[in-house]
């Protein structure tokens, strides 16, 4: 289904931008996790409006409710209804849009699909959607983090997590023209590296230049696009299939699902084009007895399948479509116009892609993970 992600772990997710709520149904979710509201909430106020100068200054506290699922702090085993209310709409600012197209908004394309859409804030297609996946996957990255069950310790199928749990950690690499030195960027960054400063580069001066061109696109009316790596550690070997569903191309498919994304790469990307094989390849060897590779331009997965690896990628981010200058479009009966954007909106929707960033990794993993699980772990031969 269109609006469902995942085949084992899936999560629904519904509601508009300006619409009464928004959230997520989340299915498959092991029983007896412990959880609490207040860990979902964590993930979600990273990724809220109104958190820095550089954001849309919309103003919600994005408070999660759990419908059901949940009973004396455990999961039950049962879906998983997780609701946000929206309180700050102001659905005026778009009444120009009812009848306009916003130049590289889903406007013309919905009304194309459906031949009805919501014109308020671009409703199912506002990045206000992303709130039901911020929400879903801190549930699955609880599960990555607490690695395999306690009473299975060599992990289902032998697969257990390295180090005990997975870490995922998404950061901004570039905006605009700015990019973070390539030498900066050898270690692993902390939480608390990409927090400390609201464009969520954990590379100090590179993150100052890149809050001065956004303040300077906003005074003009105008936006950015970036750049956003991930890396995720503790993955064991094995997860991902051969063919149809690489670990590497449900990872694309989460990431290109998301709004504004342009292009994925995963290790060398497009760079390893430039390099010959021998250049290329990644060497094996033998380290504390485990298998390992001398390098990594595979990025963490080979054949489709996990490599024990730590999992490297990027994702593409467009400019926000929304300026705040006149453009040419048409309207609804295909008549020459003029268009302002009005309303509130990022000047760089990248900061804030972060989180979603981790949410649909963590999704895509605990997936591939159960689904290891069913095909390797249940039938012993």
């Amino acid at each position: 289904m269109p609006n469902t992600f995942g085949k084992l772990f899936t999560v629904t997710t519904w509601g508009e931008s300006h619409g009464p709520a928004v959230g997520a149904v989340v299915d498959g979710c092991p029983p007896r996790l412990p959880l609490e509201a207040a860990e979902i909430q964590v993930e979600l106020d990273r990724r809220r409006p109104g958190q820095s100068e550089i954001v849309t200054p919309r103003k919600e506290e994005d408070r999660v409710e759990i419908l059901s699922g949940v009973f004396e702090g455990r999961t039950t085993g049962t879906p998983i209804s997780l609701l946000v209310r929206n309180a700050d709409q102001r659905p005026g600012a778009y009444d120009e849009m009812r009848e306009k197209f916003r130049p590289s908004h889903a406007d013309y394309t919905y009304q194309a699909k459906f031949g009805i859409r919501d014109h308020r804030g671009g409703g199912r297609s506002s990045a206000r959607e992303t709130v039901g996946r911020v929400a879903a996957g801190a549930i699955a990255k609880k599960i990555l983090a607490l690695g395999p069950s306690r009473t299975d310790p060599a992990g289902t199928a032998g697969l257990a997590s390295v180090g005990g749990g997975v870490e995922i950690r998404a950061f901004l690499t570039q905006v605009h023209d700015i990019v973070v030195p390539a030498e900066a960027l050898v270690n692993f960054p902390t939480l608390a590296e990409v927090e400390a400063t609201p464009v969520r580069c954990p590379h100090p001066e590179t993150a100052a230049r890149m809050i001065e061109r956004i303040k300077a696109v906003r005074a003009e009316g105008d936006s950015v696009g970036g750049v956003i790596e991930c890396r995720v550690r503790g993955v064991p070997a094995g997860l991902g299939e051969p063919v149809f569903d690489r670990l590497e191309a449900d990872l694309a498919k989460a990431m290109l699902s998301l709004p504004a994304t342009k292009g994925f790469e995963l290790g060398s990307g497009f760079a390893g084009t430039r390099l010959r094989g021998s250049e290329h390849n990644d060497r094996f060897e033998s380290r504390a007895g485990r298998v390992r590779t001398a390098t990594n331009r595979s990025g963490g997965t080979q054949g489709g399948i996990s490599n024990g690896e730590e999992i490297v990628f990027r994702v593409a981010f467009k400019p926000t479509a929304t300026i705040l200058q006149p453009q040419q479009t048409v309207d609804v009966h295909g008549a020459e116009t003029e268009l302002i954007g009005r309303g509130r909106h990022d000047p760089c929707v990248v900061p804030r892609a972060v989180p979603i960033v981790e949410a649909m990794t963590a999704l895509v993993l605990v997936d591939h993970w159960l689904r290891q699980s069913a095909q390797g772990g249940t039938f012993r031969f």
